[in-house]
């Protein structure tokens, strides 16, 4: 898959623009806060409907304009498509996605265009609280399954829907039951996609570790949910009926606390470097190490799902690696024929198509 152009209003800092990009690697240079982030977010927005900095679609604004609207046309194993995000200010506006101009919904945007972002504040996925990686990781499933974001979008509203009766005290309501069913329904589906995942990941991810920095340290990725049960290898059904028992012996502290105090939105994900917690065992540079080897591991499990490469967007090159980390990792995506879009402070000695950013404008070289 390759990212043929880019054509960008009203986003950010950025000038109004249309960036053609090389198939292979596009370095974004300038100084710093001149719009070169911006520029990948850009990308990354267009393919995802998402961004990395924020979740306030508003700040994506520029100041004074009444909307943006990002298109990029790519390209894949099939043919050329172009999809659009946009966004109005208004009271109520939603954003509206677009492919070959026309309206389609989020869901069905979701996935067309698969790509992947390194960017300094993924440390957080190490680092930070549950959420921040049960965010990522539900980002990651949807690129590569559909199913699982449209039952994401089912599961989260009958997860208001439940807290709400909790909230009321109306669980002894005959639709409270029909609800909860469907929730523990989604709940297994969820928990089901999310434990097959990690442990087709899990194993690409020790390799990666293993062979780029650290052949004596074994790295896994575990999946935390509500019970020690072994549910890797139980079927959707076999789930259900766990988390059915599970929810009838925190019944009495739910409505005591009159919230969901199991399920998904509770679930962790967490990395262990020889059977040891990174969080709180792992060094600076090794916890670098392991977020580098989850996004080659992407790589993998993207290829192997949709049969073709995604696209790379690497922020601030320069602040993780040195000339000789680099250049080898630059030569792992051109032998592997994978489009990367990079930014930095200065013009990198490699072969690339060059872009100078200045001002939030976008000049090629």
């Amino acid at each position: 898959m390759k990212i043929k152009d880019i054509s960008i209003f009203n986003f950010r800092n950025l000038e109004n623009t249309f960036v053609a990009l090389s198939e292979k690697i596009n370095v974004f240079y300038g100084k710093n806060a001149q719009g070169k982030t911006s520029l990948l977010e850009a990308l990354y927005y267009s393919a995802t409907g998402i961004s990395f900095k924020t979740k306030k679609t508003l700040e994506l604004i520029q100041y004074e304009k009444s909307e943006f609207i990002n298109s990029i046309t790519y390209e894949d194993y099939i043919s050329t498509n172009k999809i659009a995000v946009r966004f109005k200010n208004i009271v109520g506006a939603k954003k509206e996605f677009f492919f070959n101009k026309k309206k389609i919904s989020q869901t069905d945007f979701y996935g067309r265009v698969n790509i992947i972002a390194y960017i300094p504040e993924d440390i957080i996925l190490v680092n930070g609280s549950p959420k921040n990686r049960r965010d990522f990781f539900d980002i990651e499933i949807s690129q590569i399954d559909r199913e699982y974001l449209s039952n994401l979008k089912k599961y989260d509203k009958l997860l208001k829907i439940r807290n709400k009766y909790l909230k009321e005290g109306n669980t002894k309501k005959e639709e409270y039951k029909i609800y909860e069913s469907e929730f523990i329904n989604f709940a297994a589906r969820i928990i089901h996609t999310r434990m097959e995942y990690v442990k087709n990941l899990s194993r690409v991810l020790n390799l990666q570790y293993r062979k780029l920095f650290n052949l004596e340290q074994e790295l896994t990725l575990k999946y935390e949910t509500f019970t020690d049960e072994k549910l890797l290898k139980m079927d959707i059904e076999s789930i259900k009926k766990i988390f059915e028992k599970e929810i009838e012996r925190k019944r009495f502290q739910e409505e005591k606390y009159r919230f969901s105090l199991i399920g998904p939105h509770k679930d962790d994900y967490k990395f262990l470097l020889n059977g040891y917690e990174a969080k709180i065992s792992a060094s600076q540079g090794e916890k670098k190490s392991i977020i580098f080897s989850l996004k080659l591991s992407e790589i993998e499990i993207i290829k192997k799902n949709k049969k073709e490469n995604p696209v790379i967007i690497i922020d601030d090159i320069t602040s993780y690696f040195d000339k000789d980390r680099r250049n080898s990792i630059l030569e792992f995506f051109l032998k592997n024929e994978i489009q990367v879009l990079i930014s930095s402070t200065d013009k990198l000695d490699i072969v690339a198509k060059n872009f100078y950013i200045e001002k939030g404008k976008v000049i090629e070289e």
